[in-house]
């Protein structure tokens, strides 16, 4: 067994690991730690006698990896592919496809942006009509939670009107 040489504590540490203390290591619950294995995503490691799993600095490497690559929201499966590759062969085999997989949530990332901009503004539009529109029966049923975009025809014959065409007099425009 290869032994690894982490700083846990601020102390090298001069043994392998047991699945407890890569846990601790790496900020990995270990049952995450044991799914990832399961799943192929980390390798197997290697074993006691008595059964316990011991990791060396490459398993603490690879688990940061993923860790890292998960909390950006790369894709599980994305992870896996990737992190294959980190498996002792050339790296520079690993750059493409990762800048590949970053580039496509970083797309993934500023559509869901935008959507959120969107529903803010839809947001916005219902609160303003909320608090500025008189509280009347409708024949139609409650339409305080439509919400109109500019340039769109709503039912019956309304057209959409921008933010600023929203506020009413003495007011200031929604940011």
């Amino acid at each position: 067994m290869v032994t690894a040489h982490i700083k846990q504590g601020g102390e090298p540490v001069a043994h392998a690991l047991t699945i407890g203390q890569l846990a601790k290591a790496t900020g990995v619950a270990a049952k995450t730690i044991r799914f990832y294995e399961q799943i192929g995503v980390l390798p197997t490691p290697n074993r006691t006698a008595a059964g316990y799993r011991q990791y060396d600095q490459s398993g603490v490497q690879r688990l940061r990896f993923i860790r890292r690559a998960r909390s950006l929201g790369l894709p599980l499966r994305d992870v896996t592919t990737v992190s294959v590759g980190l498996g002792g062969g050339p790296r520079l085999a690993v750059r493409p496809r990762l800048l590949a997989l970053v580039r496509r949530q970083l797309s993934a990332v500023q559509h869901q942006s935008s959507e959120l901009g969107l529903l803010q503004r839809q947001l916005e539009q219902v609160l303003h009509r909320l608090l500025t529109s008189p509280r009347e029966r409708s024949r139609e049923g409650c339409q305080c939670l439509d919400t109109e975009s500019v340039g769109e025809r709503q039912p019956h014959g309304r057209v959409a009107r921008t933010r600023a065409q929203l506020k009413g007099p003495g007011e200031r425009a929604l940011r």
